[in-house]
């Protein structure tokens, strides 16, 4: 058993997500303190040894205008390679690729079947009631493939009374609006929810280009100067829709039905190389995107025991085309890229438990991937247009058997056991071995442990791109081992911190890259051995400053190094021994909120290390990129009036104007502003938890 102290205070800020409606009078001017209460209880069972970081709800719900990309940035210890908003954006645990990182959403694994990624870009934290981050060894009891983590995403019934409403309205700089839109209806058995968000920018935004250098002329044409010129990102707008359709049903028995239903309508241009010299009129570079996903789940509940099953569909058309003027006027198409990918998937979860000391989970899950991927541009040497790509269908099976055991409330150990099929080829059984004890039960001193195999399969564009795909690719493989301590301290109405420290070490073999060929094209192979290790730690600060203020701070740190430890290819290879390109070694991040009656005062700050972009770290001009930090401010005000609750918010982007970049020759805006309208009227009777 363990204690915690609970301070309970009024008018705790939750951002401008839908919430349950302030009284007729304005409690602002009626708060009162609640003395601390003691709360016992005892660690959930089923999260034995896990290693996971659960995003507050507050977080997501900040404002309309943030990705999961944004929110993973400034909220945890992943590393976001991202090109600019609406532009792709990836996720990488612990010094691996964005490939190795795991997501699904209700449960149904969304990253793409060609590339083996997500783009969290196209994900609205609106979107998402339930995050959590599973680093390392703990993914296994999520699902396989993931060698340095999983992220899992869900959305939740908004457990209304009646009808209810929330709009808010987003206006920034560089021509860019966002709109929210929530309506939900409930009652004793049914939760029903539509969102909608839109966005769209001109997105144009100033910066100086220092991958060119402008020189100054005397009137003899002698250069007596010279300067970084500023221009604009070109071809960068974007217009993204985004709805959302949930339907829940309980049957108030231990049964209860859902319905999750996503579209995705976008339509991006791409901008362009800061070396790229083309008039803006002189091209087009754009991408269009429809996404269709759908989950049906059904829960049933026993007090030992409980079943769960899922059938979901995605469907995903991409079309991306590159049209230039060679110089003679006319727009000559260079590439037209259309991809089809319908995924089905199917999943049955199971568990067991005896008593308190024993639970027993099992879980298979099956994804069926039919993927068409063309090239309708190219031009034989006839004359004629051919089309080139490749069609391919795959099998994806994943099943995994777990006990969980906690002979006394101070001590649990957990195994689990994953086997998966990818089209015809199984992997070897796939263990995992968690511990955890309590070391002291006051400041609740935990210490975790934990080991595991694990693989991940070569994506379709790995087997079968043309030109370059390889049949011939073998899957990574590697083993990691993680331990660490948390704690947990407080006093009632004064403060509460908690925080953690963890220690991993990752070994993958046959890591696949994609390198350039004599015949003109990059093609992948398996070729390093990595060897990735390092540090994460992670603290959160709530202080009752006094009766009417509250201050709260939670910070990230993570040392990563990521080391190539595989053969020189060649004599003059310098990779060996080297940090892997767009791995920053040390990053951090840091959130700071103050709130005093109905305002709140938000600080964010991010900071990574230098980044190589050759992988013989390579310290050149365009080897690497510099380190930098971020910093976002913003201030919210509410309004509680009898017939709706209003908010106001106004927020600063890079506040000191830095001007950094996350890719190469892809600069990002300088200082940028956003302001935020929201209204929820009261009607109906409502209740959220």
């Amino acid at each position: 058993m363990k204690r915690l102290r609970v301070l309970l205070l009024l008018l705790l800020p939750a951002g401008l997500a839908a919430r349950e409606p302030a009284p007729q009078e304005d409690w602002s001017r009626r708060i009162h303190a609640i003395p601390g209460v003691q709360v016992v209880g005892s660690r959930p069972i089923g999260e034995v040894g896990v290693q996971r970081t659960r995003l507050d709800s507050a977080v997501l719900k900040e404002n309309i205008a943030l990705s999961m990309a944004d929110v993973l940035t400034f909220h945890s210890s992943i590393f976001v390679k991202s090109y600019g908003r609406a532009t792709l954006s990836t996720a990488a645990f612990r010094g691996t690729s964005p490939s190795h990182t795991q997501v699904t959403w209700n449960g149904m694994k969304i990253n793409s079947p060609m590339l083996g990624m997500t783009d969290f870009s196209m994900i609205p934290s609106y979107f998402i009631d339930d995050a959590s981050l599973l680093h390392g060894t703990s993914s296994v009891g999520e699902t396989g493939g993931g060698l340095g983590g999983a992220v899992k995403l869900a959305t939740r019934p908004a457990e209304a009374r009646g009808f209810a409403l929330q709009y808010v309205q987003g206006f920034g700089s560089f021509g860019t609006f966002d709109e929210f839109l929530r309506m939900t209806w409930g009652d004793d058995h049914w939760q029903l929810s539509t969102r909608a968000v839109y966005s769209s920018s001109s997105n144009d935004y100033p910066y100086r280009n220092r991958d060119k250098k402008e020189n100054v002329y005397d009137d003899e044409m002698n250069i007596v100067g010279s300067y970084y010129p500023v221009e604009r990102n070109r071809s960068g707008a974007f217009k993204d829709l985004h709805l959302l359709q949930e339907v829940y049903y309980n049957t108030g028995r231990g049964d209860r039905f859902g319905l999750n239903a996503w579209y995705v309508d976008s339509d991006r241009e791409l901008p362009v190389l800061t070396t790229d010299y083309a008039d803006r009129t002189a091209f087009e570079n754009s991408q269009r995107e429809r996404t269709f996903r759908g989950v049906v789940s059904w829960d049933h509940l026993r007090r030992d025991w409980k079943v769960a099953a899922r059938a979901g569909y995605i469907h995903t058309r991409m079309a991306y085309d590159y049209e230039r003027d060679p110089g003679n006027g006319t727009m000559t198409p260079m590439t037209r890229s259309r991809s089809r990918v319908d995924t089905f998937y199917g999943q049955v979860d199971g568990q067991y438990s005896i008593g308190r000391r024993w639970l027993f989970t099992a879980s298979l899950a099956a994804h069926q991937h039919l993927v068409e991927s063309r090239d309708r541009n190219i031009i034989r040497q006839d004359g004629d247009q051919a089309v080139v790509g490749y069609d391919q269908r795959r099998v994806e099976l994943s099943g995994s058997l777990s006990a969980k055991w906690r002979p006394t409330d101070r001590f649990g150990v957990s195994a689990v056991l994953r086997e998966e099929l990818f089209g015809t080829e199984w992997t070897p059984p796939i263990p995992a071995l968690f511990v955890d004890g309590v070391l002291s039960e006051r400041g609740d001193l935990t210490v975790k442990a934990s080991l595991s195999r694990n693989f991940r399969f070569p994506t379709l564009n790995d087997l079968y791109f043309l030109p370059g795909g390889n049949p011939d690719l073998k899957k990574e493989r590697g083993w990691t081992y993680d331990a660490g301590l948390s704690f947990a301290a407080g006093r009632a109405g004064s403060y509460r911190l908690s925080g953690s420290a963890t220690w991993f070490d990752s070994h993958v073999d046959d890591w696949i890259v994609w390198l350039p060929t004599t015949k003109g094209f990059f093609s992948p192979r398996n070729l390093k051995r990595v060897h990735a290790y390092g540090v994460e730690l992670q603290a959160d600060l709530d202080v009752a400053l006094a009766q009417a203020w509250r201050l709260g701070l939670d910070g990230t740190y993570s040392w990563t190094p990521s080391i190539n430890c595989g053969e020189p290819m060649t004599e003059d290879d310098r990779s060996v021994g080297k940090q892997l390109p767009y791995v920053p070694e040390h990053s951090a991040a840091l959130t700071g909120r103050l709130a005093w009656r109905t305002w709140t005062l938000l600080y964010k700050w991010c900071w990574y290390s230098r980044r190589y972009t050759m992988s013989s770290n390579d310290t050149t001009l365009t080897g690497h990129l510099p380190a930098y930090f971020m910093n976002n401010l913003s201030l919210e005000k509410r309004f509680a009036f009898r017939w709706a609750d209003l908010s106001v918010k106004g927020a600063v982007n890079n506040l000191f104007d830095e001007e950094y970049l996350s890719v190469l020759s892809r600069p990002m805006p300088g200082i940028h502003f956003e302001l935020f309208v929201g209204i929820t009227p009261r009607w109906g009777k409502r209740h959220q938890p």
